[in-house]
């Protein structure tokens, strides 16, 4: 089996090292991840300039661009054939509810979703524990129980996991997106040379977070499993929007 992994947090990140060492004990590993921390990068590509990719000491492979660029030119460029699954993370940080709309981890997985490889984002819902091995193993026990039981077509799954021992996991569940409040307000302060700069605010609390969600699942300290759709369209407002028009 061959897996391409990626991240946000940048190659040198100590979730994708975990990752990585996982993995490697079921599957050909390759690693191609952004050079620096592209946190947020939602699924940006970079299209203004050239694209350069480079290896580091440990082999894994780094680019000069955003999580989506990454797993766009490893797949469409690097690699001979496509790979048999493509996983991002392991995030420091949760990626639940409006989280995946900013997501670089997620974008990573969905790029690989949208070139037709099945394809999973992990992250652990951190609480400075740095517990990633949890987060690397439930990734593993995933893929094993994907080469019993393989999709019949590309799936993207987002996984989020507690920041906890293995061990103290209380299993996974199926869940469905939450939502959060809006974020807070953004940071207004001054640079040295007295220039006006803003800092994006936290994002907000939960607000959606009752049973069957992936917010409601971590906090009983089990693993949200959230199967992802490319499809924004709102269906139930099509009708409204044709009489809006007069059509």
């Amino acid at each position: 089996m061959r897996i391409l992994l990626s991240n946000d947090d940048g190659y040198f990140a100590p979730g994708i090292a975990h990752l990585a060492e996982a993995l490697s004990t079921i599957a050909e590993i390759t690693v191609v991840a952004p050079e620096r921390d592209r946190s947020g990068a939602s699924n940006s590509l970079t299209l203004d300039r050239p694209l350069s990719l480079r290896r580091s000491h440990n082999g894994f492979y780094y680019v000069n661009g955003t999580p989506t660029d990454c797993v766009h030119l490893a797949v469409t460029g690097m690699l001979e054939g496509l790979p048999d699954m493509v996983i991002s993370g392991v995030n420091d940080g949760a990626n639940m509810g409006d989280d995946t709309i900013y997501s670089g981890t997620v974008a990573a997985a969905t790029e690989g979703f949208l070139l037709g490889i099945p394809s999973i984002a992990v992250s652990m819902v951190s609480v400075s524990r740095g517990n990633f091995a949890t987060a690397a193993r439930v990734a593993l026990d995933l893929v094993k129980h994907y080469l019993d039981n393989k999709f019949h077509v590309p799936i993207l799954l987002n996984v989020n996991v507690p920041d906890i021992p293995y061990d103290q996991l209380a299993g996974m569940e199926v869940t469905r997106l939450g939502r959060r409040h809006k974020a807070e307000s953004t940071i207004k302060s001054l640079t040295p040379r007295g220039e006006t700069v803003y800092w994006v605010g936290a994002a907000g609390g939960a607000q959606d977070a009752g049973e069957g969600t992936d917010f409601f699942a971590v906090q009983r300290n089990r693993v949200s499993m959230t199967p992802l759709q490319i499809d924004l369209t709102h269906y139930d407002q099509i009708d409204f929007a044709k009489t809006w028009v007069g059509q």
